[in-house]
């Protein structure tokens, strides 16, 4: 068998016969097919880390469920990616997220361009079941520009990475653990005072209202993530 031969995979996702490079993931394979699957933490450009827990996937002869973002593919895999168990889990998941801290869609500046939002009504969500945690969380509106609520971060880490791998300027990260951690920009500084290079693009990959422009308050305010394969395409090209 040659190299490239070798470097092809055929696995089966959805009962959907398809073939994929070596070293791929099982969610590039689908997205590449037309197959969704539902992520927050995974962003086109960016690396992934699986966070968000959205994308699980069932695997014949596994038990675990795997999140598909950051599961490589192997010859005669075979993967279900909309069962029942997998619908009743993603639900759980977007219940824990909208009850651990404040989302209030209504009073929210991304209420209809919210990845969050539109996730949990094609997830069938209609109610929360757990009792909400109500964290008393701070809003930094020190920055000329932009403002965080930390109300309404879901901890995706997407304004971490696209500051470190397309910025290049690594203000953002994450403090604390478990349910007490938090983004922050350089050594828990404000905003307004970090070395932000101002350039917004941790706003526009943010998918809640968590990171904001001043600017739209009270106004349409969609944001445009799918940048980020342009300027890696750019780069490239340099």
């Amino acid at each position: 068998m040659s190299q490239v031969e070798s470097d092809v995979k055929t696995l089966v996702i959805d009962e959907q016969e398809v073939s994929a490079q070596a070293g791929q993931t099982i969610l590039e394979v689908a997205l590449e097919n037309e197959i969704k699957i539902p992520t927050l933490c995974h962003l086109e450009g960016l690396s992934d880390v699986g966070a968000c827990r959205l994308c699980l996937v069932e695997i014949k002869g596994n038990s675990k469920l795997l999140p598909a973002c950051v599961t490589v593919v192997q010859e005669g895999m075979e993967v279900s990616t909309n069962s029942e168990r997998l619908q009743k889990h993603r639900r759980t998941i977007l219940e824990l997220l909208f009850a651990e801290r404040n989302h209030i869609c209504s009073v929210c500046v991304s209420n209809g361009h919210c990845e969050l939002q539109t996730l949990g009504q094609e997830q069938g969500l209609t109610h929360v079941r757990l009792p909400y945690r109500n964290p008393e969380l701070g809003v930094d509106a020190s920055h000329e520009r932009f403002t965080v609520d930390h109300n309404r971060c879901i901890l995706c880490t997407r304004c971490v990475r696209v500051c470190a791998e397309i910025e290049g300027a690594h203000v953002w990260d994450v403090m604390g653990r478990g349910i007490n951690s938090v983004v922050i920009t350089d050594l828990h500084e404000e905003w307004g005072k970090s070395t932000c290079t101002r350039c917004g693009k941790c706003v526009q990959v943010c998918p809640t209202g968590a990171l904001f422009d001043k600017s739209k308050i009270g106004s349409d305010h969609p944001k445009y993530p799918d940048f980020l394969p342009y300027l890696n395409l750019m780069r490239e090209a340099q």
